[in-house]
C-alpha cells in the first residue's frame, strides 16, 4: 500500500495552453507523490486555437473549441484558480493573481501564449477587436453575425490573418466584403508555393489584400489607412503584431524580443524555479517560428521535467523537429498542407485536418478511467458499493437521522436560551440583547483553498442572516491534509485571508479558532451574530405569503457532476462566483419584511421549504417553472446525476408532485445556498425588485396555503 506522503512541494502553472493542458492529463495518469499542482488562468476553459478558422467559418461551435481545464485539473488532483497573472515576485516566490492574494510557487511554468491587441493604434482599443485571446473575439464575431453583419478589415496580413478572413468570408455568404491590411508583404512564414496559391484563393474569393500600407486610425464604421485611404469596417480584427504580455518585462527574467528566454530543459535562462513553453517562450538553443506543434510535442519534456526538479532528478532535453507540417484552412472545407517547400490541397486536406484537430481534442476532454482501488473480496453485510462521498453540503447526514437524534435530546432548562436544538441557530438573551450562535464545517469539494474559504464562511453565515441578525465574531475550524510546515503557512494563510474579507465585508471580526491534520481539508466556522426585539425564524408563514430564494439550485449536482468529470467548467465556474459572495444584502433586505425565513442548505429547497411549512402550519406550493437553476444543472439531473445526500432528503419531505429532473432538483443539497423568506404577498414583487436591482439571482419560487395532506405542492 502506498505511504500517505504529505506534500511537500507547489508546482504552479500559469497558464492553460496546449503544452499545459497536456501536462495535466499525463500528470493525472502519473502524478508525482509529494507534489501540490495549480493552474492558474483567467476562465474555466482555453481556446484550441487550430480550430478557431472552422469556428469563425461555421464548422465548428464555441463548444468544440474549448479545453476544459476544470475538468483536467479534477483528473490530474490540481488546484483550479480562476484569475489572470499579472507579476511575479523572483525573491518571495510568489505570483500576482488578479482579485486575490499572491500564490507562493516553488517551481513555476509559464504558458500563456500571446496577444493580438494594438493598445497604442488609435481607436483600436475602443472599435477593434483581437483576434488573441479567443473569448472577447468569439463573442465579438458572434455579435457581428447576429447583427446584420457588414464589412470587415483584418490588420494582419500572415498566414493566420488570411486564413482568418477566408473564413470570414465563407461565414458572410455575401452580407459583408472582407479587406486585409499588411504594413508589409503579405503571406511569409511560408514556401513561394503556398504564398501563390493562397493569394489565388484571396483573389477567387474576392478578398482584397492591401500591402506594405498601415492603419493609422479606426473609428466605429472606418479604417483610416497610412495613404489617406478609408474602408468601411463594421467590425475591425487584430490578426498582426501577435506579441508577447507586456508585464514579462517586469518579471526581471531573460527575454528575447519579450519572450521568455529558455534553455533546452525548457527551463528560464536565469531563474532555475521558471519554465516556459509555447508562443510565450523562446527556445535559445534552437529558435522556432510560433506554432502549438512545438508546444504540443515540449508537453512530455516539460511534464518530466517539473516533475525531475520537484524530486532533485535530471532534467531532459527538448529538441524540436526542424520543419513541420502546416494545414491552412481557405475558409470552406478545403485547405494547404505545406510542408518544407512542397505544398498539395484539397478536401482531403481540410478532411486530414479535422481529423487531426478533433483527436487532439478528444484527448483532452474525453479522459482515460483511472481504476479507484482494488474491491475487497470480502466485506461486512451492508457494506455496498456507493458513489463517492460528495463535499460541502452533500456529505451532511440525512435529515431523518439528524432529526431523531436531536427529538432525544432534552430542552433547555437555561432561562436566556431562546431556541432549541434543530433551529437555524441559536438564540441566546444577554439583557436586553439577542445573540445568535451557529456552526456550520464543510468537506472541501473544491481544491482552491482560498475560494473554498471564501464560501465556506459566506455558508457559515447563512443561518446568521436568516435570523435577521448583523454578524459579529467568528471562531476557525479548520482540517489541513498532511503538508509540508511551508505549505500549511501557506494553504493557512489563503483560507484566513479569504474568510477574513467575507467577515469583513459584513462588519464580523474572526476572534480566533482551532487548526489540525487530517485526510483532506475541511473548513468551518462558529459564527455570531446580533439582532434587536425580533428575531426570523422558520414559524410565522402565513396563508399566500409568497416564497423568495435569493440565489439558483443545483450545486450539489453539479459539484457530483464535476467530480465525476462529468461538468461543464463553465458552468462551474460561474456557479463557484455566485456561492462566494455574501449575501448579507440580501438578508438586510429580506429580514424587515419577511414572517420566515431560512436559508437553503444541505436538506435542499424542499427539505427547508418544509421546515417553514410545518413550522407555521401550512403547505408550500411551488411552481417548479420559476425555480431559477444552476446553468447545466436540469441536463444533469435528467442524466440521473445526483448528490450523496439526495436520496435521504428526498425520503425526508413529503411532496406532491411530478417526477421530473426539475423536481428532483428540489432535494438537491445547497452549499452556501440561498435565503428562503416567507414575504407578505402585497410587498413580494417590491422585494423581489431590490434583490434583482441589486444583482442577486433571486425568485418568487411560490406561496403558502391552508394546510394539507403533504407538506409541498409542486407543479
Amino acid at each position: 500500500m502506498t505511504p500517505d506522503l504529505p506534500l511537500t512541494r507547489d508546482i504552479v502553472l500559469i497558464g492553460g495552453g496546449h503544452a499545459h493542458a497536456l501536462l495535466l492529463r499525463q500528470w493525472g495518469m502519473d502524478p508525482l507523490p509529494g507534489a501540490r499542482l495549480t493552474l492558474i488562468n483567467p476562465s474555466a476553459t482555453a481556446p484550441y486555437t487550430g480550430m478557431l478558422p472552422g469556428f469563425v467559418a461555421g464548422h465548428y461551435s464555441r463548444e468544440m473549441l474549448e479545453i476544459d481545464l476544470v475538468r483536467l485539473a479534477r483528473f490530474a488532483g490540481a488546484r483550479m484558480i480562476f484569475g489572470r497573472a499579472v507579476g511575479i515576485d523572483r525573491d518571495t516566490r510568489l505570483i500576482q493573481v488578479t482579485g486575490r492574494p499572491d500564490i507562493s510557487y516553488d517551481f513555476a511554468s509559464f504558458d500563456i501564449g500571446i496577444t493580438s491587441d494594438m493598445p497604442d493604434l488609435p481607436g483600436f482599443p475602443e472599435h477593434g477587436i483581437a483576434a488573441k485571446p479567443l473569448g472577447p473575439f468569439a463573442d465579438q464575431w458572434r455579435a457581428h453575425l447576429e447583427r446584420e453583419a457588414g464589412p470587415v478589415v483584418v490588420i494582419g496580413g500572415g498566414v493566420a490573418g488570411v486564413e482568418l478572413a477566408l473564413a470570414m468570408h465563407h461565414a458572410l455568404k455575401g452580407r459583408g466584403e472582407v479587406r486585409i491590411v499588411e504594413a508589409g508583404t503579405g503571406l511569409r512564414g511560408v514556401s513561394a508555393a503556398t504564398a501563390t496559391r493562397l493569394r489565388h484563393a484571396l483573389l477567387t474569393a474576392g478578398v482584397e489584400l492591401f500591402e506594405n500600407v498601415t492603419v493609422s486610425k479606426i473609428l466605429a464604421d472606418t479604417v483610416t489607412l497610412s495613404n489617406g485611404e478609408t474602408l468601411p469596417a463594421a467590425l475591425t480584427v487584430g490578426a498582426a503584431g501577435a506579441r508577447p504580455f507586456d508585464w514579462l518585462a517586469e518579471t526581471g527574467l531573460d527575454l528575447h524580443e519579450g519572450y521568455i528566454a529558455v534553455g533546452p530543459e525548457l527551463r528560464s535562462t536565469n531563474d532555475p524555479h521558471i519554465f516556459a513553453v509555447g508562443d510565450c517562450a523562446h527556445l535559445t538553443a534552437s529558435p522556432r517560428p510560433k506554432a502549438g506543434v512545438f508546444a504540443v510535442r515540449a508537453a512530455p519534456v516539460l511534464t518530466q521535467n517539473l516533475k525531475a526538479v520537484a524530486a532533485d532528478q535530471p532534467l531532459k532535453e527538448f529538441r524540436p523537429q526542424s520543419h513541420y507540417l502546416k494545414l491552412i484552412s481557405l475558409g470552406g472545407k478545403s485547405a494547404l498542407a505545406d510542408r518544407h517547400t512542397r505544398t498539395v490541397g484539397g478536401s482531403w486536406a481540410w478532411r486530414w485536418k479535422d481529423w487531426i484537430d478533433r483527436r487532439f481534442m478528444d484527448r483532452l476532454n474525453h479522459l482515460p478511467q483511472m481504476s479507484s482501488g482494488v474491491r475487497p473480496a470480502v466485506a461486512a453485510v451492508g457494506a455496498v458499493e456507493t458513489q463517492p462521498l460528495c463535499g460541502g453540503c452533500g456529505s451532511k447526514v440525512g435529515p431523518d437521522v439528524l432529526e431523531r437524534v436531536l427529538s432525544r435530546m432534552p430542552n433547555s432548562e437555561r432561562g436566556d436560551i431562546e431556541t432549541g436544538p434543530g433551529d437555524d441557530a441559536a438564540v441566546l438573551k444577554l439583557g436586553n440583547t439577542r445573540q445568535v450562535l451557529s456552526v456550520d464545517h464543510l468537506r472541501a469539494f473544491w481544491n482552491d483553498p482560498w475560494l473554498f474559504g471564501r464560501i465556506a464562511a459566506v455558508h457559515a453565515l447563512g443561518d446568521v442572516w436568516s435570523m435577521g441578525a448583523a454578524p459579529q465574531a467568528a471562531l476557525a475550524k479548520i482540517t489541513l491534509p498532511r503538508l509540508a510546515p511551508e505549505l500549511q503557512e501557506r494553504t493557512l494563510s489563503e483560507i484566513m485571508a479569504a474568510a477574513n474579507d467575507v467577515f469583513r465585508e459584513e462588519g464580523a471580526e474572526i476572534v480566533g479558532g482551532h487548526s489540525t491534520q487530517g485526510a483532506e481539508l475541511t473548513i468551518g466556522f462558529t459564527v455570531t451574530g446580533l439582532a434587536g426585539d425580533r428575531v426570523v425564524t422558520t414559524s410565522g408563514a402565513e396563508v399566500d405569503d409568497a416564497l423568495i430564494v435569493t440565489r439558483p439550485i443545483g450545486s450539489g449536482t453539479l459539484f457530483a457532476a464535476e467530480m465525476a468529470l462529468q461538468a461543464n467548467g463553465d458552468h462551474v465556474e460561474a456557479a463557484l462566483g455566485i456561492m462566494a459572495r455574501s449575501q448579507g444584502e440580501a438578508a438586510r433586505i429580506l429580514a424587515p419584511v419577511a414572517n420566515a425565513m431560512t436559508d437553503v442548505t444541505g436538506f435542499g429547497l424542499a427539505g427547508h421549504t418544509a421546515r417553514i411549512a410545518d413550522a407555521s402550519g401550512l403547505t408550500a406550493c411551488i411552481d417548479l417553472s420559476a425555480l431559477p437553476l444552476f446553468d447545466g444543472v436540469e441536463a444533469l439531473a435528467e442524466e440521473g446525476i445526483r448528490s450523496t445526500i439526495w436520496q435521504a432528503n428526498k425520503g425526508a419531505v413529503r411532496l406532491d408532485g411530478p417526477d421530473t429532473p426539475r423536481t428532483s432538483l428540489l432535494f438537491d443539497p445547497q452549499t452556501a445556498g440561498g435565503l428562503l423568506a416567507a414575504v407578505p404577498a402585497g410587498s413580494a414583487q417590491a422585494t423581489l425588485d431590490d434583490l434583482m436591482a441589486k444583482g442577486h439571482q433571486a425568485a418568487i419560487v411560490g406561496a403558502f396555503t391552508e394546510r394539507a395532506e403533504v407538506q409541498i405542492q409542486a407543479r
